[in-house]
């Protein structure tokens, strides 16, 4: 069997595509996307920051070309793309996306309108920010391991020897494979405050530590208006949302100014959304909207009023609602633990792992520093054995072939301590003094005894890490950008309270013309009509009000009015505004807040009681409400008035309004029980203290409360009662008023 053969195995593809996908997997959660719990960086970050340290960029060097930085960057550590690590690379000096920048750029490197509008590396100069201290001040002190390169010919630190819990000082988001992140950016005043109290109080609860990290800090600065509990919930669970709301303010004049912005939303992406809506009609106080931002106000977004009377708040309110001047960022603080694992956790698990990583690269670099000491007191007692023994030493160095083995030999020296006293150069060594010696020796004696201190004692080491996390607290601390403020959730208006309102009078011909007036006293009469047309419905109302147009074949259709020509011309046909079938007619128009109720009615004598706000249609084709082909009523119902109904046969009843069903739909109740050869031709609505004439021809009779009771039922049906021989026949009711 040759070599080939022997390397040769059986596997079926479904078993390597789920392996191969796996490791793909797990490189893209653990090498590229999700952040490591110790220094809150993903490995290209990880890679930027050390590679920039090594070129000598640091907050005090000159800047230099980014394209130098990222040549480092790629090949010397991540061989993957330029643009992507240049991405991060921005990502990292931009203010407004990080709350600590690790970088400080020079150049375009984007703006808050446009983050990706940064110049290419070969214009842009960068260093480390001063912030990026706290991650690499220790590294080259034994406090992190260190791994192969990609092509084994360099060394990099495994992690960075983060000195503040940076993965919730700035955050994280990514994407891997079954599993994002995101991690929201926090104050590092209160996160350090929060990170003292648990290494004075080991087995604090996440409540307590909640009084201190009071919400996330954001680097742009918009209000939190989550509740304390809603945030409390994110923080005991690792995961939920956190809303953010736009910092504004009104001036003299009833104008808005737009001073901070949700995180990651922009000027531009706000003002578009705005203007959509002023394009639309949506909004009609607004008179002109204006990007004011400048170096000195990165937002100042204006909105001036068309009106100061206006109800500011309110539409506000509806602004935050519709735009993302208002906006709910998700949380999922999934991270790679000190495991090695991916994990959602919650604050308190993230600070005390956290803490544990630092009391690891604390001790690791007081170690180190021990070690050193000690060698070095090592090296000084084998000096000091040289200096009492000078002429001899001399004497071995110049006339043995091996003068190490010779000086371990006679003064019991180790290799090291001969070898430190051969590298000293002959001139150096005739001039060693025992003093200075000595006075190293004791000043190294202090230091080893206070390294031994900390290591020896938790008390002590306890205390030079809380040492630390206050002075980094006095050197870094600041103030808190997202004020947190009591607020409810923004609610978008509804449409009749986002359109002026005024009293018009809408006009619909008998030949479908439909037109809209100004006003109120329109006597449709009065207007011109085309050829063979004339009057047919009109009715009056507020502009911002749905107008319902009722149909004989049961249908309802809603709009407003506003789109409706005016009444100085023949105006436009219906069916430009609502598809209405061939065989079916409007029999009447009503303001959908005229009443609470309507009554709806058909020749066969069924109907019912609709409330208003079920005759509203979203659709432009829209409502099927009465399941009828022969409806013929349609009026404003409210408790107060009593039904009056008369068949063409002479029949009439009189109802109350508890007396009907109320529906949202249906084929309706019966209203007057009819011969099949009747039919329900009169439906009027009247008070108690109104009389009724029915008029048959030239004779009448009246109904008052004198004979009500004649013709009243308080059942859900009944036959009526038929009128008196010779008034029958009904052609018109007149309602009068009683004196």
């Amino acid at each position: 069997m040759d070599l080939l053969s022997s390397l040769e195995s059986t596997q079926s593809v479904g078993e390597f595509s789920e392996q191969a996908y796996l490791n793909y997997s797990m490189y893209v959660i653990l090498d590229r996307a999700l952040p490591h719990i110790s220094d809150g960086l993903k490995p290209v970050q990880r890679r930027i920051i050390y590679a920039m340290s090594e070129i000598g960029l640091s907050h005090l060097s000159k800047y230099k070309k980014s394209a130098r930085t990222v040549g480092d960057v790629l090949g010397k550590y991540h061989p993957h793309g330029d643009s992507a690590c240049y991405e991060a690379m921005v990502l990292m000096a931009q203010n407004f996306s990080y709350r600590y920048p690790f970088i400080d750029g020079q150049g375009n490197w984007g703006s808050i309108d446009d983050p990706k509008s940064f110049a290419a590396m070969r214009y842009t100069e960068s260093r480390l920010s001063k912030y990026a201290v706290l991650l690499l001040d220790e590294l080259k002190k034994g406090t992190v391991d260190w791994v192969k390169n990609f092509d084994g010919t360099m060394d990099e630190p495994k992690l960075l020897p983060a000195q503040v819990p940076n993965i919730i000082l700035n955050g994280a988001m990514g994407i891997a494979v079954g599993m994002s992140t995101y991690i929201p950016p926090h104050n590092i005043t209160e996160v350090i405050n929060a990170c003292l109290h648990l290494l004075s109080n080991p087995k604090a609860s996440i409540e307590e530590v909640l009084e201190i990290i009071d919400a996330p800090d954001y680097p742009g600065g918009a209000n939190i208006i989550s509740s304390k509990e809603e945030i409390a919930e994110v923080y005991k669970s690792g995961n939920g949302s956190i809303r953010q709301q736009a910092v504004y303010e009104y001036d003299n004049h009833g104008n808005v100014i737009i001073t901070r912005l949700p995180h990651q939303v922009s000027s531009a992406s706000v003002m578009e959304q705005i203007a959509n809506q002023l394009k639309q009609q949506k909004i009609t106080w607004i008179k002109n909207i204006q990007d004011e931002s400048d170096d000195k106000e990165p937002v100042k977004i204006v909105l001036y009023s068309a009106s100061i009377k206006k109800n500011i708040q309110k539409i506000m309110g509806h602004l935050l609602a519709t735009t993302d001047l208002e906006k709910s960022f998700r949380v999922n603080m999934n991270m790679i633990g000190l495991d090695n694992r991916p994990q959602v956790k919650n604050l308190l698990d993230i600070l005390n792992e956290w803490l544990e990583y630092r009391r690891y690269t604390l001790r690791r670099r007081l170690q180190t520093s021990l070690d050193k000491v000690l060698d070095r007191l090592h090296i000084l007692e084998g000096m000091l054995i040289a200096f009492l023994n000078i002429d001899e030493v001399i004497n071995i160095i110049r006339n043995y072939d091996d003068p190490s083995l010779e000086l371990q030999s006679r003064f019991a020296l180790s290799e090291i301590q001969a070898e430190a006293i051969l590298n000293i150069r002959l001139r150096k060594l005739a001039k060693i003094e025992e003093i200075e010696i000595k006075k190293e020796q004791k000043e190294l004696q202090k230091e080893k005894e206070l390294l031994e201190g900390y290591l020896n004692s938790e008390v002590k080491f306890k205390n030079l890490m809380k040492k630390e996390l206050k002075q980094i607290l006095s050197d870094f601390g600041d103030s808190r950008r997202s004020k947190i403020v009591q607020a409810d959730k923004a609610q978008a208006l509804e449409e009749k309270d986002l359109m002026p309102s005024e009293r018009v009078t809408v006009i619909l011909s008998k030949a479908g013309w439909v037109r809209c007036a100004k006003g109120d006293n329109i006597d449709p009469k009065g207007l011109s009509y085309k050829p063979e047309d004339k009057p047919y419905l009109a009715t009056s109302g507020n502009s911002n009000i749905k107008l319902v147009f009722f149909t004989k074949l049961g249908k309802a259709y809603s709009m407003y009015v506003d789109k409706f020509p005016s009444a100085r011309g023949y105006g436009e046909h219906i069916t430009a505004y609502i598809p209405l079938d061939k065989e079916d007619e409007i029999i009447n128009i009503e303001f959908a807040n005229v009443a609470e109720h309507f009554l709806i009615a058909s020749t066969s004598g069924k109907g019912f009681v609709i409330p208003a706000e079920d005759l509203i249609a979203n659709k432009i084709t829209g409502k099927n409400i009465f399941d009828a082909d022969d409806v013929f009523k349609f009026i404003p119902y409210d408790k107060d008035f009593k039904m009056l109904a008369v068949s063409s046969q002479g029949r009439a009843i009189i109802r109350d309004f508890e007396s009907f069903a109320v529906l949202k739909k249906g084929k309706g109740k019966t209203i007057i029980k009819l011969d099949k050869k009747d039919k329900l031709k009169f439906i009027e609505l009247f008070k108690p203290e109104q009389e009724l004439t029915l008029n048959a021809g030239k004779r009448f009779i009246r109904i008052d409360n004198r004979n009500f009771e004649t013709y009243y039922t308080d059942k859900s049906s009944g036959g009526g009662v038929l009128l008196p021989q010779g008034f029958r026949k009904i052609t018109k009711i007149d309602i009068e008023s009683i004196e």
